[in-house]
């Protein structure tokens, strides 16, 4: 259980880096793409804490969040392609 904690908590520290390059990144692909780190984290979270306390609801909630956030890249990629034309 203690190897589950430490990877959360490794997964936390890398997503306060990541958000560092979504504050100061100088182009708004280097945004979207930290963004989409950041959401990839978080579901890598949630499938340690549904693991952690043995609950099949984070995973749900994991599965839906990861769907969710890939239409929203696909989105905002579509909008950056869009706005260069």
């Amino acid at each position: 259980m203690e190897i589950f904690s430490f990877a959360f908590y490794i997964l936390v520290i890398l997503i306060i880096t990541v958000s560092i390059r979504l504050l100061i990144g100088p182009t708004i692909p280097d945004r979207v793409v930290a963004f989409d780190t950041i959401n990839t984290l978080v579901v890598l979270s949630m499938i340690i804490l549904g693991i952690v306390y043995r609950s099949v609801i984070y995973i749900d909630v994991a599965i839906v969040y990861a769907m969710l956030s890939y239409i929203s890249i696909l989105y905002i990629a579509k909008y950056i392609g869009d706005k260069n034309d």
